[in-house]
């Protein structure tokens, strides 16, 4: 029987050198995704040409990918933004809609009370007046 421990097989160093080439792989997938994922959210690119870049992405990956970083790297970082620019419009834009469709007149006591909030940032209305305003749409 044989006793010796798989420890003691394994050194440190190869230890190291498995978990550095475990992080590589996880983050060549993470990049592979993204890549693929930029080419088919890209509204500029027509089918011919998302189908040569996964298939490019996909048949050579490594070579595929660089060439991709290259040639539209800096576009990735543009339509994420725009993109997320979007979301949170969308998301600023359903949250207006729903405060302003409460049940009974509490939309319009939100969207009364948001009109007046404006006015007095405009100063178009004095503080003063503001609070009367206030006081009426409340009571």
């Amino acid at each position: 029987m044989l006793a010796t421990s798989l420890a003691g097989d394994y050194p440190l160093l190869n230890l190291f050198w498995t978990i550095a080439e475990i992080f590589l792989w996880v983050l060549w997938i993470f990049l592979l995704v993204r890549v693929l994922d930029d080419v088919f959210r890209d509204d500029s690119l027509g089918g011919g040409a998302k189908a040569a870049w996964a298939i490019g992405v996909v048949l050579i990956p490594f070579l595929g990918v660089l060439i991709y970083l290259i040639a539209r790297g800096k576009g990735m970082g543009e339509r994420s933004l725009k993109a997320a620019q979007q979301r949170e419009q969308d998301f600023q834009e359903y949250v207006r809609d729903a405060a302003g469709s409460g049940s009974g007149d509490q939309g319009g006591h939100a969207d009364q009370l948001a009109k007046l909030a404006e006015l007095r940032r405009n100063g178009d209305i004095s503080e003063e007046e503001y609070q009367r305003a206030k006081a009426k749409v409340l009571a």
